[in-house]
């Protein structure tokens, strides 16, 4: 068994251990927020995964990068984990997102930029997947991922920055000017346990994910050494 293959059980361990401790201390130990009120707490969790849907993205691309260069699979097979990996988490963002604008905002979803942005990069990673299992030569399938990874950050910056230079009433925690979210200590706390721990979930779920590809990829190297032949129907 290989180190990262040990490391997976404490990693998956720890990651649901603080994602636990990170959900009681939001739900019973940090205070209301006075305008917003319970709802806001939703926050701590839509910020964490957005945050993670970026890491995850920027991973990709130094993933893909170092595929380039060095011509090994595993960056392949990491590249395709953290897309995967990170739409998930994109897709969290997202739906916690519209969860806590309803009350506040009166709608589940409106065209602000951070909003259309954040939608854009989804789509953005969606075409990856569904591009990269069009392509069945292992080699050409890889090259493209790379190359698609590294061109498709750009609309990781494009959703980061989008809320801070473009008219928006999307609440910006840090640096927002009119729209800076105020959080006092203990706001912020949960906050940076909250973000410890998806990032250490990511980890986990990256590591796992890429596991299992490679192990897909291996069968279906077994059965191609095989020409197909055995019928799976008997």
């Amino acid at each position: 068994m290989s180190s990262r293959n040990k490391l997976l059980p404490f990693l998956s361990v720890l990651a649901f251990l603080l994602v636990l401790f990170a959900f009681v201390r939001m739900l019973f130990f940090t205070p209301v927020e006075q305008t917003m009120g319970l709802v806001q707490k939703v926050f701590y969790f839509h910020m964490s995964a957005a945050w993670v849907g970026m890491l995850a993205f920027l991973a990709a691309a130094v993933f893909g990068l170092l595929y380039l260069s060095r011509r090994d699979m595993k960056w392949d097979t990491l590249t395709a984990a953290s897309v995967e990996v990170g739409l998930l988490f994109t897709v969290i963002c997202i739906l916690s997102g519209m969860i806590w604008a309803r009350p506040i905002w009166n709608t589940w979803w409106t065209w602000d930029p951070r909003l259309t942005t954040v939608t854009i990069m989804a789509f953005t990673y969606i075409a990856f997947i569904l591009l990269r299992r069009g392509v069945d030569n292992p080699t050409r399938r890889a090259r493209f991922s790379a190359v698609y990874a590294l061109i498709g950050f750009i609309s990781v910056p494009l959703t980061f920055f989008s809320a801070r230079l473009l008219r928006t009433i999307h609440p910006v925690v840090f640096g927002g000017g009119e729209t800076d979210m105020n959080l006092n200590p203990q706001m912020l706390a949960t906050l940076f346990i909250s973000l410890a721990a998806f990032t250490i979930l990511y980890v986990a779920l990256l590591l796992q994910r890429a596991r299992l590809m490679a192990q897909h990829d291996e069968l279906n190297q077994q059965l191609a050494a095989t020409d197909g032949s055995y019928d799976w129907g008997e």
